[in-house]
């Protein structure tokens, strides 16, 4: 079971295809859950068809087969804790500010149509469609003129802006690239002198990693070229699992961006 997700994410960048397939299959579902999913199938030799939880099932007139077992997902978790620095007052309780974060945790809930019998079901196959103006306008990032001597350099990241050289091989692949060094905060980490920097090889293949999602999502070109680039920052090493987190976060923020209003996205 893929209880980490940077087995997820490794899984994605050795198989081609499979990204774009639970996309089309799984839209409704956050980036990492439709991988996941259709792993899960693949292992099952199931097609990769519907997938909803027993009591939605129920509601659509159908009911899991005796002796299936549920599909995994990841569910976030809301977790609050209080400060390591907080002081009690004068009433004995202790004080300071309370720290929210979010955790994942795998839950089995899921059944694909092919577990389940009963009334028909049908349920149309998304076709890939991403606005860049749009969710550059949503994400408050400028998409500013190409102005640099470099050959060599086919795109940058400042602040909030980001540019694309006319030489670039994959232009759409280095836009996401530049975005995803904006989304992942790494333009900001120079003006925080008292944050730890990410190392450039992190911050390299955290990006690339967002660009090669994406580009297989929209089954845009430049995927092997995004392999080989990671691998290049990583030197055989693997990313850590907080980095494969923040990949498929950043890759879900950007995705939806540039996705039309009447396309919502559900993590569960």
């Amino acid at each position: 079971m893929y209880d980490k997700f940077a087995p997820l994410l490794e899984q994605a960048l050795t198989e081609p295809g499979i990204v774009s397939q639970a996309f089309r299959r799984f839209h409704r579902f956050s980036v990492g859950n439709q991988i996941l999913a259709a792993i899960q199938l693949r292992q099952k030799c199931l097609p990769l068809s519907p997938i909803a939880s027993f009591s939605r099932w129920k509601a659509l007139g159908r009911s899991v087969c005796k002796g299936q077992k549920a599909l995994s997902l990841w569910m976030p978790i809301t977790v609050k804790r209080r400060g390591t620095n907080a002081v009690s007052d004068d009433s004995g309780d202790p004080g300071g500010s309370e720290e929210v974060f979010t955790r994942f945790k795998l839950a089995p809930r899921w059944f694909s149509l092919e577990q389940t019998e009963g009334e028909a079901y049908a349920e149309p196959v998304e076709s890939p469609h991403w606005d860049a103006e749009a969710a550059l306008a949503a994400l408050d990032i400028t998409q500013e003129h190409f102005d640099y001597l470099d050959g060599n350099v086919e795109g940058y990241a400042v602040q909030r802006r980001i540019a694309v050289s006319q030489l670039a091989e994959h232009p759409h692949s280095t836009r996401f690239h530049e975005m995803a060094h904006v989304v992942l905060g790494h333009t900001l980490e120079g003006d925080c002198h008292d944050a730890p920097s990410t190392p450039r090889s992190v911050r390299e293949a955290e990006a690339e990693g967002v660009a090669f999602l994406l580009c297989s999502i929209l089954e845009l070109p430049g995927r092997d070229e995004s392999r080989g680039y990671i691998q290049s920052w990583l030197k055989n090493g693997q990313l850590p699992e907080r980095s494969a987190q923040r990949i498929f976060s950043a890759s879900q923020k950007i995705l939806e961006a540039g996705r039309p209003v009447s396309q919502p996205t559900v993590t569960h």
